[in-house]
């Protein structure tokens, strides 16, 4: 029998966010990071901060994400999984250059990475690996050890990650006014996207109309939508729907947007809503304004009853998944055939994101790939 660990070859998890700002004079340089490059004016930019400071400048994401990590370090600990949890984010403090910093000055070599977000896409996925080959550039520059980072497959469809949605929906459905509960419509809200990056999302062979990503999500709806379905004994209507969108108008995005899906189905009907967000692990600031704010303000507008699922957040069994995710990605790398759990019908995602995955409009290295630098 072997003496190793459970999660060798790791010897730490990181985990990676997007970060958010956590005072008013934090927005705009926050902004300023998530849209280096794109020439924004500053002036538009404190414009488009008005979202962050309607709550006083501080987005909910660290936080949430600092309830996660505790949940993870918990999860870990009772398990006797003795690996280290570090956390960087990609747009603010603590920044990810820093924290690899960190975890290679406490010698650890061997990193698995988890990133808050489940989905196929560039966005979701690719640029995560964007900014990790940047931080390990960073560090190679420096004289820096270079460790070897991997990150765990797209867990949208593991258990962990569904059935807390699925409890979260029948909860918010037990919300509504008795008298409008039993017709309620469910209403999956993700992060629109350009149409061209949906259709280019996943593995080159699942390229074409939606990519993996609309695939993904339709995956998770169906899932869910079943799951209350035999919990209630009612089959509602349900639809995948859009939040969130930025960008030039004359970009297509997925549509429909939440709040003219809310209006239709009004129109049509419909006595209440669920509004689900399976496209976001926790409650930040486009889950909080898209949705608490924007949308409920529609549905006040319309006279229509909505109410809205929890996010997984830092749920015990989606820290459970992580430490699942992270055993099952383990033994795969000491040649095992370890079981992989996923509901739905489109199985485990792939360990290794392979060439031609969730391409960039202009070329970058990303690590954690097939076509990594740093392998």
């Amino acid at each position: 029998m072997s003496d190793q660990p459970a999660h060798a070859p790791y010897d730490a998890l990181l985990l990676l966010s997007f970060g958010g700002p956590e005072g008013p004079d934090d927005v705009v340089p926050f902004l300023e990071n998530v849209t280096r490059g794109r020439g924004i004016p500053r002036e538009r930019l404190k414009e488009v901060g008005q979202h962050y400071f309607l709550f006083g400048g501080v987005s909910p994401i660290n936080d949430q994400n600092r309830e996660l990590l505790g949940a993870l370090r918990e999860e870990f600990a009772a398990s006797g999984t003795d690996l280290p949890v570090y956390w960087g984010n990609r747009n603010w403090a603590p920044y990810l250059t820093d924290t690899l910093r960190e975890l290679v000055r406490d010698g650890r070599r061997r990193v698995l990475t988890l990133a808050t977000s489940a989905y196929a896409s560039y966005s979701g996925c690719r640029q995560y690996r964007e900014n990790l080959a940047d931080a390990l550039a960073a560090l190679e520059a420096e004289g820096l050890p270079v460790p070897r980072v991997d990150k765990l497959r797209h867990y949208f469809n593991h258990p962990g990650f569904v059935r807390p949605m699925a409890d979260a929906t029948l909860a918010a459905l037990a919300e509504l006014p008795e008298d409008v509960r039993a017709g309620a419509h469910l209403a999956f809200t993700t992060h629109s996207i350009p149409t061209a990056a949906a259709d280019t999302s996943g593995p080159a062979e699942d390229h074409g109309d939606g990519g993996a990503y609309v695939a993904q999500h339709l995956d998770v709806a169906r899932t869910i939508a079943d799951a209350v379905r035999e919990e209630t004994g009612t089959d509602r209507p349900w639809r995948l729907v859009y939040q969130s969108r930025s960008g030039a108008p004359h970009i297509p995005w997925l549509e429909p947007d939440i709040c003219d899906h809310l209006e239709a189905v009004h129109a049509d009907g419909a006595p209440a809503v669920v509004m689900v967000p399976i496209g976001f692990v926790s409650d930040h600031m486009e889950v909080k304004y898209d949705l608490d704010t924007e949308a409920k303000a529609k549905a006040v507008e319309l006279g229509l009853p909505v109410a809205r699922a929890a996010t997984v957040g830092a749920d015990p069994r989606f820290a459970a998944a992580v430490r699942e995710l992270v055993l099952e990605r383990a033994a795969a790398e000491r040649g095992e055939r370890p079981e992989r759990c996923a509901l739905g019908a489109l199985g485990p995602s792939h360990d290794l994101c392979p060439v031609g995955c969730c391409p960039a409009r202009a070329p970058r290295p990303a690590a954690a790939g097939a076509d990594s630098p740093y392998a």
